[in-house]
């Protein structure tokens, strides 16, 4: 198995290789002389960046292709499209609305298919995020961590990264916010502070998503509480703060928390670049 399409694809083993894979000084060249091809039906300032540059580091080539030169369900099914883009690509990377036509992709494709983000699972950012916990707290079995807000597909694939790495993942949610079915060992709550007490992260992700337009306003009522501050901040063990970004100032996380001497939000962010080239090389069969 080479597909990365969730979390949940991989095991522990897998998992910490590609984190170790991660920090990796030299990695070699497994994509010389082929091309990567990244599709986006969604843009993103952190994950094209960060997955243009890994490309270059493992010594292939980036192509940016957008929905409509594409057309894909449209002009080309799935299965077509991915199978003419194996003809000049040694992997691809899609960043999709709907999850299951990264599934439809995967079946069809001889190459490697990564997941760059659908609306259930955002697993490069999981990568990202773990490997920012270990090098910040030194280990991940056993670190506590708050995800505060709404249980989106970032904190979906945190949980399931989580669960496999042994980190003690709260997550505090309003009614209807929550997982449906949080991992083993994930805790669902509903009271912010009580998730954070102990924690050495805290995380939170916007309110509104992408898509979620006409939610806006419903969304921020229920979420007015899950806002992180210093005063939620500080009820934690000396925490750092984590955003996957990015973050809308004054929604969901305030100014001070974000330019405050305790965030790790700019370190997370670097590290979507480290672990694009740890995941992309596990992918190529390149081992720790």
């Amino acid at each position: 198995m080479t597909d990365i399409l969730a979390i949940r694809d991989l095991d522990a083993a897998a998992l910490r290789e590609i984190l170790v894979l991660s920090e990796a000084a030299q990695l070699g060249k497994p994509l010389a002389g082929q091309g990567v091809a990244l599709y986006f039906e969604k843009p993103s300032a952190r994950t094209r960046n960060s997955m243009e540059m890994a490309v270059v580091q493992l010594g292939g080539h980036p192509v940016y292709i957008q929905r409509d030169e594409l057309g894909l369900g449209t002009r080309e099914s799935a299965e077509d499209v991915v199978r003419t883009l194996q003809c000049y690509h040694g992997l691809i990377a899609a960043r999709v609305k709907d999850h299951s036509v990264l599934e439809q992709m995967a079946a069809a494709a001889d190459a490697p298919v990564l997941n760059m983000l659908s609306d259930s699972d955002h697993p490069l950012q999981a990568l990202a995020d773990l490997l920012t916990v270990k090098q910040v707290a030194g280990r991940i079995e056993g670190v506590r961590i708050a995800y505060v807000g709404d249980a989106n597909n970032v904190c979906r694939s945190l949980a399931e990264g989580c669960s496999l790495l042994g980190a003690e993942l709260s997550i505090a949610s309003p009614d209807g916010y929550g997982l449906a079915d949080p991992p083993s060992g994930v805790r669902q709550l509903v009271d912010p502070a009580e998730a954070v007490a102990g924690a050495r992260f805290v995380y939170t992700d916007v309110w509104v998503s992408m898509g979620q337009d006409s939610e806006t306003e419903a969304r921020r009522r229920a979420l007015a509480a899950y806002q992180v501050n210093e005063a939620l901040l500080s009820a934690a063990d000396d925490a750092w703060f984590l955003h996957c970004l990015p973050a809308r100032r004054g929604e969901e996380v305030t100014d001070a928390v974000m330019d405050g001497p305790r965030t790790a939000v700019w370190r997370q962010a670097q590290n979507r670049m480290h672990t694009a080239r740890g995941a992309m090389a596990w992918m190529l069969g390149v081992r720790p």
